[in-house]
């Protein structure tokens, strides 16, 4: 995933990361709220999913210490970054800012 990863959170169209894992209560509540953002914002934002166990390389480079973690990236870089679970209005909001 490393290699994938860091061509993805390149791109021009701000890429939306969910670090998240496996165990987590909040992180399942997260993820159907990304599923109808990307829906909603079609093709103006891309969203990937990263466990921090299985990516543990990663997680340790964004210096993430709880999950979920959403960052938002634009040209490899991150232009926000929030942990805890975000509610779908509140989320959108902050995406459409950096749209």
């Amino acid at each position: 995933m490393k290699g994938n990863f860091n061509s993805i959170i390149q791109s021009q169209v701000p890429v939306l990361v969910d670090f998240h894992a496996e165990w987590c209560g909040p992180c399942k509540m997260q993820s159907p709220i990304l599923v109808e953002l990307v829906g909603e914002l079609e093709g103006k934002i891309k969203v990937i999913k990263i466990d921090v166990d299985k990516n543990q390389e990663i997680a340790n480079r964004f210096q993430i210490r709880g999950v979920p973690t959403l960052a938002l990236f634009k040209n490899g870089q991150v232009v926000w970054r929030q942990s805890g679970l975000v509610q779908k209005n509140q989320l959108k909001s902050i995406l459409q800012s950096y749209l």
